[in-house]
């Protein structure tokens, strides 16, 4: 999936904090759900909005920018 499907980010939507495109969804809130040990499940479940997909791409996109 490329990074724009995933996500993007426009200084109209929320001053400009990257979201899962499609929505209004922080993509830091995808990291937060699993800091506290919580699952994409429940990720979802709060944010449905967000596909498995774009959540699944989210950290696979930032496991090779760390990689890199």
């Amino acid at each position: 999936m490329d990074r724009a499907d995933v996500y993007h980010s426009d200084p109209e939507i929320l001053g400009g904090t990257p979201v899962f495109t499609g929505t209004r969804v922080p993509i830091d809130t995808l990291l937060v759900y699993l800091r506290k040990g919580k699952r994409i499940e429940d990720f979802r479940d709060d944010f449905p909005t967000v596909t498995r997909d774009q959540a699944e791409a989210l950290l696979e996109l930032a496991g090779r920018e760390l990689a890199a």
